[in-house]
């Protein structure tokens, strides 16, 4: 295939272990009771609608999104409200929920849930950023940005490229490589409405080189569609950030604590742009979406399309359950998702996988004295120096962690995955990042 494109600063090459690549997308039962969080989106949480004893169908608005960045939220099944309570989500943390007890599946008039393809688009740019975000829809690779916002390109500035990210550069996760072998045509007609949005007339699908069969398949696709190209990229993590997929793909790079607009570029993951297309084209909110469920001792690592609110619990059964072995249930994949501690948590708009890592893997190895090898440096894709900030953080000086510019870390892990000393980087990271970020509010408050 020749020269492949990358990112140049940084990264690294962890195991793929795409156990569950070649595995149909399975549709999974809906449950008896569904648990919807209210903060589900980066932002301001959604604020509730709903009370106990309502009846809902799937597709009802059950939470609005008010603040500017917030995302409305819906029923994903027809049932009756059961009560509004505080539930444990991927945080730790017990937050506000609808808790809905399931009653048969009506829909909401109005919604096509029937397979056909509607490629027809009738609209403007101002209505598809509408219909966006009557139906919720927010960052399905994981940032969980609501997606209105995103399309409104700030005055003085100018949208030349929409990317779309198709790289599943995360360790084990194969929903997204799934979703474009089974919706290509989806996601084709979800793109254009996007660069309609937008106002631009090219788009780039860029994907990893692991996944030959999705970018045969899209670029063929993609032949019936003016101004889409597909990009195959090299095998890199963290190609999937939308810093370095704009520099792999264009060559352009985003200024320190700028967005990709300030280069002319927007980003959006293919499970945001197959949404788009059921939100504008089917009047379908974001009410499912697609998890990959795997390890390396799980029975039948799956894909699984599934309604927001299900318990992990019922997505690990219907991979034949929880293997003897398993150390720890990961939200996510290996590098950037958190550690849960319970099968009841529920499924969210930003779930994107469950690997359940067995007991050898799982634990943490005893932390040693830094050895200034530079390796974490050396692997930091956004020209950091990790082992810096995590000492800033340690020592509480956020006021040097703020000047070493730790906010521009992305979370990847990339710097604790090549520590010799075993030093947990990222837990320090996220810890001054979480520190300074709050110090920047309060003093734009004042």
């Amino acid at each position: 295939m020749g020269f492949l494109k990358t990112f140049t600063l940084g990264g690294i090459h962890p195991p793929e272990n795409k156990l569950s690549a070649n595995k149909f997308i399975e549709v999974l039962p809906i449950p008896p009771r569904v648990m919807v969080p209210l903060g589900q989106n980066l932002g301001a949480p959604s604020k509730a609608l709903v009370k106990r004893g309502d009846k809902v169908k799937a597709g009802q608005l059950i939470a609005s999104g008010e603040s500017f960045i917030s995302a409305n939220l819906h029923s994903p099944v027809s049932g009756t409200v059961f009560k509004l309570d505080n539930v444990v989500d991927a945080s730790g943390y017990r937050r506000p929920a609808v808790i809905i007890n399931v009653d048969g599946d009506k829909w909401e008039d109005g919604i096509d849930i029937s397979d056909k393809l509607i490629s027809d688009i009738n609209l403007t740019a101002e209505e598809i950023i509408q219909k966006v975000k009557t139906a919720g829809i927010v960052g399905m690779g994981g940032a969980t940005f609501p997606t209105h916002v995103k399309l409104m390109v700030p005055p003085g500035k100018k949208a030349e490229y929409l990317i779309i990210n198709g790289v599943e550069c995360e360790p084990y996760l194969t929903a997204d490589h799934r979703l474009m072998l089974e919706k290509g045509p989806e996601i084709m007609v979800g793109t254009q409405l996007l660069m309609r949005a937008l106002k631009v007339d090219k788009a780039i699908i860029g994907i990893e080189n692991n996944k030959p069969d999705a970018i045969g398949h899209l670029t063929e696709l993609a032949k019936s569609y003016a101004g889409i190209s597909v990009q195959p990229v090299m095998v890199k993590y963290p190609q999937g950030g939308e810093k370095q997929l704009i520099k792999a793909l264009l060559n352009r790079e985003v200024p320190s604590t700028k967005l990709p607009i300030e280069v002319g570029c927007v980003v959006q993951n293919v499970g945001t742009a197959f949404a788009v297309y059921e939100a504008v084209q089917k009047n379908k909110p974001l009410i499912d979406r697609i998890i990959t469920v795997t390890g390396k001792a799980v029975k039948k690592p799956s894909n699984f399309k599934v309604r927001i609110g299900t318990p992990l619990k019922f997505l690990i059964e219907a991979a034949e359950g929880l293997p003897e072995n398993t150390g720890k249930i990961i939200g996510g994949g290996p590098m950037m998702g958190k550690a849960l501690f319970s099968e009841d948590v529920p499924v969210v708009k930003g779930s994107s996988g469950i690997l359940l890592m067995p007991v050898e893997e799982s634990h943490r190895k005893e932390e040693g004295p830094c050895i200034r090898c530079s390796k974490c440096t050396e692997a930091c894709p956004m020209g950091l120096e990790p082992f810096l900030l995590a000492r800033a953080a340690r020592a509480s000086r956020y006021d040097m962690a703020e000047k070493e510019r730790i906010m521009d870390c992305i979370e990847c892990g990339s710097c604790q995955y090549t520590c010799p000393a075993n030093i947990p980087l990222l837990d320090y990271l996220r810890l001054g990042k979480n520190k300074v970020g709050g110090l920047i509010r309060a003093r734009h408050k004042k």
